[in-house]
C-alpha cells in the first residue's frame, strides 16, 4: 500500500534510530523576546541568565528542564 508507506516514512522524518519521542521534540525556548539583563545578568523577559542563553541551543532537554525550573524560580522572587 503506497498510502502506509508514505505514513511510516513521514512519522520517522526528524527522528533519530533508537530515539524515544521525548528526545525527538525538542524543549522551546522560554525567549519571549523582551530582552535586557539586570544587575545580575538575567534576562528580565526569561528570567535565564547570561551564560543559560548562550548555552541554550546545544544544551540537552534534560538540561534545558533544569533551566526552566530554575527560570520560574527567579521569576517568583
Amino acid at each position: 500500500m503506497p498510502g502506509a508507506v508514505l505514513r511510516s516514512r513521514l512519522m520517522s522524518v526528524n527522528k533519530e534510530p533508537n530515539s524515544t519521542t521525548e528526545e525527538a521534540v525538542q524543549v522551546p525556548s522560554p525567549c519571549i523576546r523582551h530582552c535586557c539583563l539586570d544587575d545580575s545578568d538575567i534576562c528580565v523577559g526569561c528570567y535565564r541568565t547570561l551564560n543559560e542563553i548562550m548555552n541554550w541551543q546545544s544544551s540537552s532537554n534534560e538540561q534545558k528542564r533544569i533551566v526552566l525550573q530554575a527560570c520560574e524560580k527567579r521569576k517568583a522572587r
